[in-house]
């Protein structure tokens, strides 16, 4: 299933574009997310590396402590989603060797 475009979503998009710290996602997502939703968005980032890495399902399941359901969601989402934890994760990585290299 497809992410619907429209206003509403593309308005909370266009507010989260104007982060511009790890200190100002935290003060707008504590308004925006309940501290539960939060977490699960963070543990499923999670899960997506470790997959990617080359962990197990019981792995991946165990380190973050969520429900093998949701490693297999996000397994479904890697590989046959449109490409958004993969993307975000290799401009991670880009931004740490970079910060690396400084």
């Amino acid at each position: 299933m497809s992410l619907r475009h429209d206003k509403q979503t593309d308005a909370l998009f266009e507010s989260i574009l104007q982060l511009r710290s790890v200190e100002e996602c935290y003060t707008y997502f504590e308004d925006l997310c309940t501290v539960r939703e939060i977490r699960d968005l963070g543990q499923r980032l999670e899960v997506a590396r470790l997959l990617r890495a080359g962990s197990s399902y019981q792995q991946a399941a165990s380190a973050t402590g969520v429900s093998s359901a949701t490693v297999g969601r996000v397994k479904k989402c890697l590989d046959y989603g449109p490409g958004g934890y993969e993307m975000i994760m290799k401009r991670m990585e880009a931004d740490t060797d970079e910060d690396g290299a400084s």
